[in-house]
């Protein structure tokens, strides 16, 4: 895997969807996520980190130390016995193992984290045993991502469809077509932070500069290999990232965040595509010194 980054990053990530669903939301019929006072959309972290998991799963399949921990089809625990068959523990055994060598639990967290690249990129709570002993740890992963929200406020539509393929037999004979609905947002240009500690990697994880790099990659073509009906199309538009001369930054994030910005056109009320939108800048002067401006996208 390498030797852990040794910088601090922070970085912001613009992305939009036509005609599609972003994240729905299960309490709400899976309508497109939103703030219900501001009408912006949103679109959750942890959705983002799957799009990331499945794209690493999909360039880095097989690769030894690339395999993903929270994975479609795979309970926890399973995934949690791996470290304890390569470390060769018996789990009935722990509680003594453990009294005899008070740096196991050091060692299981690290095997989970040379393992498993979400591990050791966005961290994991690996506590979940039931009638065994398969405890892997917490991990505090250094990349934290927040929900993403959009620029203005989006438009949700309801769009009824209908299919010649009917349920049951009982139905079909008596129509030839059925009712159903999506719901689509037809334009919206999306806004996500993150934040990248390299004090975390290089006392817990050991993400590393390879890593790293698989990680932007991986925020520049998740969509590529996400498509479907139901998310319409969607497209990475920028990514701005921050790189700290220290390991614990040179400025705070929420500053840099600020001198990244875009807004609609003069004359557009409703947007319908990213020519829309003016480009989206980086205002130089708010960057303090200590900080290199890097544009992934």
């Amino acid at each position: 895997m390498g030797k852990a980054i040794q910088n601090r990053y922070d970085f912001v990530l613009y992305y939009d969807v036509e005609n599609g669903n972003p994240n729905g939301d299960p309490d709400a019929g899976n309508m497109p996520r939103v703030d219900v006072e501001t009408g912006h959309g949103i679109v959750t972290d942890v959705c983002i980190k799957r799009k990331i998991r499945n794209y690493v799963e999909t360039v880095r399949e097989g690769e030894p130390g690339f395999e993903i921990y929270i994975k479609d089809g795979v309970p926890l625990n399973r995934s949690d016995n791996r470290a304890f068959e390569q470390l060769g523990i018996d789990s009935a055994q722990i509680k003594k193992l453990k009294s005899s060598n008070p740096q196991l639990d050091v060692e299981i967290r690290d095997c989970m984290c040379k393992t498993f690249y979400d591990v050791r990129t966005f961290g994991a709570v690996m506590t979940t045993f039931v009638k065994n002993n398969l405890n892997c740890g917490q991990v505090r992963g250094p990349v934290q991502i927040t929900f993403s929200k959009s620029v203005d406020p989006i438009p949700q539509q309801e769009v009824t469809i209908t299919r010649v393929a009917i349920t049951t037999e009982t139905d079909a004979a008596n129509k030839a077509t059925e009712m159903g609905r999506k719901y689509i947002v037809p334009y919206a240009l999306y806004r996500c932070e993150g934040f990248v500690s390299a004090n975390l990697a290089r006392r817990v994880t050991g993400f590393s500069e390879d890593d790293l790099d698989l990680l932007w990659e991986s925020l520049v073509n998740m969509f590529e290999i996400d498509h479907s009906a139901a998310r319409g199309k969607m497209a990475v538009r920028a990514l701005v990232v921050f790189k700290h001369d220290s390991e614990l930054g040179n400025a705070p994030s929420h500053k840099l965040f600020e001198a990244v910005h875009t807004q609609k056109r003069e004359g557009v009320e409703f947007p319908r595509a990213f020519s829309d939108y003016e480009e989206i800048v980086v205002d130089d002067e708010l960057i303090p010194d200590g900080v290199q401006v890097i544009r992934k996208a």
